[in-house]
């Protein structure tokens, strides 16, 4: 299973990245503009994948006090501090390195976990409306579907202005 979550983390690093670049191409005007969508704007759905990393990642930590491996490998995520407004042209390119240091500890924590580490239990008091936890390994598919979800926002808002966005990056590289 460890070497499925490592390709999960590839693939979503490959996607953050396509995603990203695509958006560059924007102008500041246009990633930041009111679509409809619940976090309003482009890099307001970018902000949000990364936000969701950086939530997980730290309930993740939780249930992995014993390995210091994979606790090494989310420490980056601690000095990471989303912007909650618009983005400056300044800030967005903070948030593409926001980005790539994120997806780097996603992938050094999968490469750093052991299949007993996927059974972990951690802990929540949201999910289902019960108190109580999950294992590691469904909370990592969770991350992985969160942010295919908002990438999928992304595709259909750049859908909508007739933006080339073919980000899914299938390729051998995940496998």
């Amino acid at each position: 299973m460890k070497e499925a979550f490592l390709m999960f983390a590839k693939y979503n690093k490959s996607g953050n990245k396509s995603i990203y670049a695509i958006l560059d191409k924007l102008s500041n005007d246009d990633r930041e503009k009111d679509r409809g969508s619940y976090y309003k704007s482009l890099s307001g759905l970018l902000r949000h994948i990364l936000e969701g990393t950086i939530f997980l990642s730290g309930l993740y930590k939780t249930a992995l006090g014993g390995s210091a491996a994979a606790l090494k490998a989310l420490a980056p995520l601690e000095g990471i501090a989303v912007p909650k407004n618009s983005l400056s042209e300044a800030q967005w390119k903070e948030l593409g390195t926001m980005l790539d240091s994120a997806d780097a500890a996603l992938e050094n924590l999968a490469a750093a976990l052991n299949e007993t580490d996927l059974d972990l239990p951690v802990k929540i008091d949201w999910y289902g409306g019960k108190p109580g936890s999950v294992p590691l390994s469904f909370m990592l598919h969770q991350l992985t579907v969160h942010n295919v979800h908002h990438r999928g926002q992304i595709s259909q808002i750049l859908d909508s202005l007739k933006i080339d966005n073919d980000y899914s990056g299938i390729s051998p590289a995940f496998l």
